[in-house]
């Protein structure tokens, strides 16, 4: 049996499970929830390890060992992405939201255009809002059966608005992208031309599929004014509720700048208990990452067919990256109303809506997948019964 075959009942308040967030989301709390992009799985061994030497102790004292996590990170990057980092330039904060909310402050003055590549990852347009910048929209595009940039309408809009910051999200959330290397430098070389800086959330760069490749924008010549945000293993290790994030800013004149403005807030102090598990999961998780990856991967394997075979109006572009999936369901020919009726309350599915990730995208939903595979199967008979159901 794998390590992420078995389905566990503890005692927990997770939000993927509350009540209210049910309710508020999906009408009733009597869901299957897939819908936040969080793990069931227990995470590696070492890192819970980890934790209990530091509980065993029972003090806590000021503790920093900083400088030993972000070795550990340029080192995971180093073997796993063969990225020269300096520990240095990594700059800590509570995690991945917290950085873009601390590089749209610190980069951009309020109205400024922040370019996002819809359907994405719906807190993007939140905490654009919120710190009253401007979303200017380049939605991807469909070509040759998978996502794709759409660099031209990019160029227009760089041309003619006041796009300061375009935020890359790679591996792409919802759609699964991991962009290839063209791709990216076609993106570098326009934000060079236009003095655009890009700001890249690699947050799911350890999860990428077999014939794909993370690329990460550090890997790139003429990069200096370029960052990324890629030292969060929340998504890697399943440590969503305990894992901080990491801001890598080469250039030394924005580095100054970032990292005034984080401890000027007092936003750089990571618990230790955080910092314990962090090292140990880029010291010692990347076995338990890598047969992750293969089950997911196996796991999607499972999906395409049963929608191929039992589902073949439900449709997914089979994502190369990240443990969500993004389906669509406009075949079906129903109203967004109905939609949300037959998935949430007859197929008693709780899945993230499709609106949330772009006005344009209300007939489609996105599924978490990081869960055991018989969990999983249960949910697709669900859905499938659902369906048959209305025809």
């Amino acid at each position: 049996m794998s390590l992420f075959d078995t389905e566990y009942t503890i005692e927990n308040n997770f939000v993927k499970n509350s009540p209210s967030y049910l309710k508020a989301m999906f009408g009733t709390v009597d869901v299957m929830p897939l819908w936040i992009a969080d793990t069931d799985f227990k995470v590696a061994p070492p890192i819970t390890q980890a934790l209990e030497r530091i509980i065993e102790r029972s003090v806590y004292a000021y503790e920093d060992i900083t400088p030993k996590v972000t070795q550990a990170i340029a080192d995971w990057n180093f073997r796993r992405h063969n990225l020269d980092l300096q520990p240095k330039s990594f700059i800590q904060v509570n995690g991945v939201l917290t950085a873009i909310a601390v590089l749209l402050r610190t980069l951009t003055k309020e109205g400024d255009g922040v370019m996002i590549q819809t359907p994405v990852y719906h807190q993007f347009y939140k905490a654009i809002k919120m710190a009253n910048r401007t979303v200017v929209d380049n939605p991807l595009k469909i070509k040759n059966g998978h996502y794709a940039m759409d660099f031209e309408n990019m160029e227009q809009q760089l041309i003619f608005g006041n796009t300061k910051i375009i935020l890359l999200c790679n591996p792409h959330n919802p759609v699964g992208r991991v962009w290839k290397r063209d791709e990216l430098q076609r993106l570098i070389d326009l934000a060079n031309t236009y003095g655009v800086m890009i700001v890249s959330d690699e947050v799911h760069s350890e999860i990428v599929f077999s014939n794909s490749k993370f690329n990460s924008v550090l890997s790139f010549t003429s990069i200096q004014n370029h960052i990324a945000i890629l030292g969060s293993p929340a998504k890697t290790f399943g440590m969503q509720s305990i894992a901080n994030g990491y801001i890598y800013a080469a250039n030394k004149k924005l580095f100054d700048e970032i990292y005034g403005f984080v401890t000027s807030m007092y936003l750089h102090q990571g618990g230790a208990l955080s910092a314990y598990a962090i090292l140990a999961a880029y010291t010692h998780g990347e076995d338990w990452v890598n047969q992750l990856v293969h089950y997911l991967e196996q796991t999607i394997n499972w999906i395409q067919n049963f929608l191929n075979d039992e589902l073949p109006r439900v449709k997914m572009i089979r994502p190369e990256g990240t443990y969500q999936i993004w389906l669509d369901f406009r075949a079906l020919n129903l109203s967004e109303t109905d939609l949300k009726q037959l998935v949430f309350n007859k197929a008693k599915l709780g899945l993230a809506l499709g609106g949330s990730f772009g006005d344009d995208y209300k007939l489609f939903m996105r599924m978490n997948i990081a869960s055991p595979l018989s969990k999983l199967k249960k949910a697709f008979q669900q859905l499938k019964t659902s369906i048959d159901g209305v025809n």
